[in-house]
């Protein structure tokens, strides 16, 4: 269980590269909606006192010409480095300055310390004697950072150690200055080139994906503070020149607006995205496939699924306990195959089985794990995988929640049509909406994230035919499990007819067991009417078995399923 944080006027904020760049406008903005203090760390020094020559000069190439007059003055010969080095520390200075004074008119605490994020030593002696004013650190944003963009084979050491410790070594050193247990705060400035990769920034890449991987460890040894490293894209201000901003353009990449960005750093403190311990922000870099490796490959992802973190499943509660939706294990089998290769969507399950399913009523599993097996591909065509949910209790004992095998491709084929459409009223049964739902032990128990069936448009013996619509869920309802190519919530919405035909016919109500067949060729439609066809191939007492058509009015098929098997379930179960 952990405790959401939130940003209080005690809080003390020590700022790798906070006093310029936009790691200074974040600060800014976090000062306007919660003035706190800010002990902002920066390598430049504050001049007390400008040279005469500078002062009431503000323009670049004219401070520049007063600069090389003054050099020339004093018998030196100026030089384009020599002049831009003292141009660099009176903007710098004056940088540091204005945001120090912009984070003061806010109301809030500020203190600026001169020191290099990589040089342990320097950083605590320092850092001392503030906190001794400021108080104990309870917060911690890790802004700085360098670039040194070449290919590969043009890096040298030298640019490699630039880029990655301010980076990383930057980080331990911020860690091993403050008490890790106080933190209630931990921000890590990382970027979509940790995440995607991007040419020229091998070192870049490496040294985010660290950010990004080091704010996964420090939640799990530190789940009550709010860690997130925030993949930043590029941003109208800073590194990004006209010129990058320009191929960026080429490339369909959008820049970040700086008002936008300031306040999305704000917006992720929030206590509700306490458990979000990673995101991107900006456009990702778009790519073509990279080449199929012809070795088939295993992978195993571990995640922490927490009841709070998934606030859609109180609207999933079975026998009072919260459930977690096949659909919703199906849709995480489905993201990471199409993650784990980039350009491939998703086109068909085969043989998804429910196993043990997953309840949080007394759970004492401290992570699940999804293994994913290659079983066969092709090269800009398709790759077939093997994919299980399982967990292990802390006595050692595996349990198998959930097994399909999933089928991504390169090319999706046209939807097809369903042929066997029938919309034709005819009345049998009335009730409407969100009647269908947690009326008495026979409704259906989904809740407004899984609903709504809008209207039984007409049913027989074998079949029946339901109007759907489908109000999308905020991402924070979402939680772990985001809506992208594959819809768990608006799937679940499309199994749920049979409950209906099998409630009105028998008396009966029923659970998923096997898909046997899913195949999906159109994203569902959110916040729009939709159309399910449901026909009951076989009944007996203990199950059912039917095919399930998604599709337009038309009757061009968004998904189907195919052989489904359901398992008849007491009534009794069901009462909250």
């Amino acid at each position: 269980m952990t405790t959401a944080t939130q940003v209080r006027s005690s809080s003390v904020f020590l700022v790798s590269g906070g006093a310029k760049g936009i790691t200074s406008l974040c600060v800014k903005k976090l000062a306007q909606q919660q003035p706190c203090t800010f002990i902002l760390l920066g390598r430049s020094e504050i001049l007390e006192n400008e040279p005469d020559f500078a002062k009431d000069c503000f323009e670049e190439a004219a401070l520049k010409k007063r600069i090389m007059e003054n050099l020339l003055a004093q018998g030196e010969k100026p030089t384009p480095m020599s002049v831009q080095k003292i141009y660099n520390k009176i903007a710098s200075s004056r940088e540091i300055k204005q945001t120090i004074a912009e984070i003061q008119a806010t109301g809030a605490k500020v203190e600026y310390l001169s020191a290099d994020v990589t040089n342990v030593a320097e950083l605590q002696q320092k850092l001392a004697a503030t906190v001794a004013r400021t108080g104990a650190i309870t917060g911690i944003i890790h802004g700085a950072g360098n670039l040194a963009d070449k290919l590969i084979e043009k890096k040298t050491d030298q640019d490699f150690e630039k880029v990655y410790t301010a980076k990383v070594q930057g980080l331990e050193n911020l860690l091993n200055c403050v008490n890790p247990n106080q933190l209630e705060q931990l921000v890590l400035f990382s970027s979509v080139t940790g995440f995607y990769g991007n040419i020229g920034q091998s070192d870049y890449a490496i040294a985010n994906e660290i950010l990004n991987k080091s704010a996964h460890l420090f939640k799990q040894n530190h789940p009550n503070c709010h860690v997130v490293a925030i993949n930043w894209g590029g941003w109208d201000s800073g590194m990004v020149t006209p010129e990058l901003k320009k191929a960026f353009a080429e490339r369909g990449i959008d820049i970040i607006p700086v008002e936008v960005g300031a306040q999305m750093l704000v917006n992720e403190l929030h206590p509700a995205h306490h458990d979000s311990t990673q995101v991107v922000i900006g456009s990702p870099t778009i790519r073509p496939p990279a080449p199929l490796d012809a070795e088939l490959k295993s992978y195993r992802i571990r995640r922490r699924i927490v009841l709070e973190a998934n606030p859609f499943l109180y609207d999933h509660v079975i026998a009072g306990s919260p459930v977690l939706p096949a659909t919703c294990a199906m849709s995480w089998m489905i993201n990471a195959c199409e993650e784990l290769h980039p350009g491939y969507r998703y086109l068909s399950c085969k043989e998804f089985k429910v196993l043990k399913g997953i309840t949080f009523a007394n759970s004492n599993v401290s992570e699940h794990i999804l293994e994913i097996q290659e079983l066969a591909k092709s090269e800009s065509e398709f790759v077939e995988l093997q994919t299980t949910i399982l967990s292990k209790t802390p006595e050692g004992k595996t349990h198998y929640h959930f097994r399909a095998q999933i089928k991504i491709v390169r090319k999706m084929p046209e939807a097809p049509v369903y042929e066997s459409v029938n919309l034709s009223e005819d009345n049998i049964i009335t009730t409407t909406g969100t009647d269908f739902y947690q009326k008495d032990s026979s409704s259906l128990f989904h809740g407004p994230a899984f609903q709504k069936i809008t209207r039984v448009i007409n049913i027989t013996p074998e079949k029946i035919t339901t109007e759907c619509y489908w109000a999308s869920i905020s991402p924070q309802t979402q939680g772990q499990f985001p809506i992208n190519w594959h819809n768990p919530y608006c799937n679940d919405l499309s199994t749920q007819p049979l409950w209906v035909w099998l409630n009105h016919f028998h008396q009966e109500i029923c659970l998923p067991g096997q898909l046997t067949h899913s195949e999906q060729f159109r994203a569902l439609p959110c916040d729009e009417i939709f159309y399910v066809s449901c026909e009951v191939k076989a009944k007996t007492a203990t199950g059912v078995t039917s095919d399930y058509y998604i599709h337009d009015r038309e009757g061009k098929i968004y998904s189907r399923i195919l052989g489904a098997k359901a398992v008849i379930w007491p009534m009794r179960m069901m009462n909250k």
